[in-house]
């Protein structure tokens, strides 16, 4: 019989040691510091010759109960929690890159991402360079002497494409680089890039992770001695998760496993009715056979995800008046929430860019982002169908 827990066992149970109140649920550690018994005690605790809490902004027992478990259900190593998922991806990138130093990334990346490749980055000599979703093939010609991490988000946002994880890294592991891939969408539930050769993965807990709305939070979880350059740099940087905000995330995991499994059935389902309605021109989910990655999708994920992304028709006239009709869904930029929730890139979040700039990034004018929520499957496609209907 197998001594290794099950995933939804090791989400409920992986715990902070209990205290001498025998609380069977986690408190707060709502301090800012914590105590030692003398001087000794504190001399080996700053050393690092004890394992001790020193000051929540390096560790805390809910921001390392949230670690230990995410850390688990990756197959990590070590980890280190944040206030947000910008905060994980930049400190990665701030503890781990040198002026000099070169990026090769996926053209198809968060928006504040590639804001930080090509805005921040430069001003300490270091550059980015970027390959399409759709020519992975062209991706080695980019690699130089210099170049440090090979950088993916997939499935991408917002338009739901998906990266081959394992020729990613087959790629960095002949060139020596460190692969870091933003897991958010998937979440350590549906993929474990590290199983492909990732070394660090980091997530927005914002979204799926906490799955209701409630709090921020980043993390970044992979190889001890990256790690461990990471918390050096972020315990001096000072970008750390609240001790509240780690005590809500690591709830929010005792449920992820089921509310994930019922978000992909919803989401599914939303994806073969937008397939079948005359007044959309193509649906991408990754489980749907149409896919253009589908056996990528099916390789590396346990199910398709709670986002389907899909082209109505009209352009971005039709995507306004498509957000103006929804009645029950909610028109936010958030996602992997328990409240579907639709966004218009071209009018809205992404309406900054030139229609070729959009495109480069598989934003078409009619693009729409649902992101598939909890409510009775009935009552989504209800409302996005009479939304479509005009």
């Amino acid at each position: 019989m197998s001594t290794k827990k099950h995933f939804e066992t090791e989400a409920i149970r992986k715990q902070s040691k209990r205290s001498q109140f025998s609380e069977h649920s986690t408190p707060l550690y709502l301090t800012s510091s914590f105590v030692f018994d003398d001087a000794e005690d504190m001399r080996a605790s700053f050393a690092e010759e004890k394992d001790k809490n020193l000051y929540s902004r390096f560790s805390n027992p809910n921001t390392s109960e949230f670690v230990d478990k995410i850390v688990s259900m990756e197959g990590a190593e070590s980890g280190y929690a944040f206030a947000t998922g910008m905060a994980a991806i930049f400190s990665t990138f701030g503890a781990l890159l040198q002026s000099g130093d070169h990026v090769v990334s996926c053209r198809s990346v968060f928006g504040s991402t590639h804001t930080l490749f090509t805005t921040y980055l430069p001003k300490w000599d270091i550059e980015t360079s970027y390959f399409n979703v759709n020519e992975v093939d062209k991706l080695e010609r980019l690699i130089k002497p210099n170049t440090k991490i090979l950088y993916a988000e997939t499935p991408t946002n917002p338009a739901v494409d998906i990266l081959d994880l394992e020729l990613l890294g087959k790629i960095a592991k002949k060139y020596n680089i460190l692969l870091v891939i933003d897991n958010c969408f998937a979440t350590p539930y549906l993929q474990k890039p590290i199983e492909f050769g990732a070394d660090i993965v980091v997530h927005s807990a914002t979204k799926l992770i906490d799955g209701q709305g409630r709090v921020l939070g980043g993390i970044a979880v992979g190889r001890s001695d990256l790690i461990r350059e990471i918390y050096l740099f972020s315990r001096n940087t000072g970008p750390a998760m609240s001790p509240f905000n780690a005590w809500i995330l690591s709830k929010s995991l005792e449920t992820l496993a089921v509310r994930v499994d019922k978000h992909c059935d919803n989401a599914f389902k939303v994806a073969e009715f937008l397939e079948s309605h005359s007044n959309v021109n193509w649906v991408k989910y990754p489980f749907l056979k149409s896919h253009p990655q589908y056996k990528v999708a099916k390789k590396q994920m346990k199910l398709g995800g709670n986002i389907v992304a899909f082209e109505v028709k009209g352009g971005i006239e039709a995507g306004r008046i498509f957000l103006n009709k929804i009645k029950m869904c909610s028109l936010s930029a958030n996602l992997g929430d328990t409240r579907t929730i639709v966004t218009h890139p071209a009018s809205t979040t992404h309406s900054k860019l030139s229609e070729a700039d959009r495109l480069e990034v598989s934003i078409t004018d009619g693009l729409v982002r649902a992101s598939v929520g909890l409510e009775h499957i009935d009552d989504i496609i209800n409302d996005l169908y009479q939304a479509l209907n005009t």
